[in-house]
């Protein structure tokens, strides 16, 4: 790809196979009817959004699944149906990234959770034999940055740690108002529209 020499990839939808869907049915069948009024695609209400921004605990966040959810209702039963979106990593698109990596510094921004965070690593680590993070010269997690996409404040911070050229630097997402807002930080942004993979590129 011309005049880029940086790139920076988002996680759920780009290289890790997911379906919110499966996490509003599970959440649904435990006892919360608007569940979906809460977070949702490329964005995030009220403590959905301080837990992926490290501001809220996972045992804080857990009590407040848990306060629209039926007494009975454990903390198992709500990791499960938190996590079930997370589906797999298809292997074409780990061989393109690993691919990639002679000719581009790589590197991962996701919006994520420390609950999150720990079963995506361990679906990785059991398909692959290895740390997702290896994929790139830095991966970065919101709940352990601070930032939200599409937050600028994460976007700079990037930018400034690893000194890149933002003429040369290319954000890919599934989500279009992170990509506007990669955009907004000055580096180029490239919006992947349902049906359209990392895998369809010519890098």
């Amino acid at each position: 790809m011309q005049q880029v020499s940086n790139i920076i990839f988002d996680l759920g939808g780009v290289i890790m196979e997911i379906d919110v869907k499966q996490t509003l049915r599970a959440f649904t069948q435990l006892g919360i009817d608007n569940i979906q009024e809460y977070f949702g695609h490329g964005f995030a209400a009220s403590f959905f959004s301080d837990h992926e921004a490290g501001r809220l605990s996972d045992a804080d966040f857990l009590k407040e699944i848990k306060n629209l959810l039926p007494e009975e209702v454990t903390d198992e039963a709500v990791v499960q149906a938190w996590n079930a979106l997370l589906l797999y990593f298809p292997t074409e698109r780990i061989d393109l990234l690993r691919s990639l990596k002679g000719r581009y510094r790589l590197f991962l921004y996701s919006n994520t959770n420390a609950i999150h965070y720990r079963k995506f690593s361990e679906i990785y680590q059991h398909s692959f034999g290895s740390r997702l993070e290896d994929l790139f010269e830095k991966a970065y997690f919101s709940h352990s940055l601070g930032h939200r996409k599409p937050d600028l404040g994460g976007f700079q911070q990037i930018i400034a740690e690893n000194g890149l050229d933002l003429q040369k630097t290319l954000f890919v997402d599934d989500a279009l108002i992170n990509v506007e807002g990669a955009i907004r930080a000055g580096m180029k942004g490239l919006y992947l529209p349902p049906g359209f993979f990392i895998t369809d590129i010519r890098w």
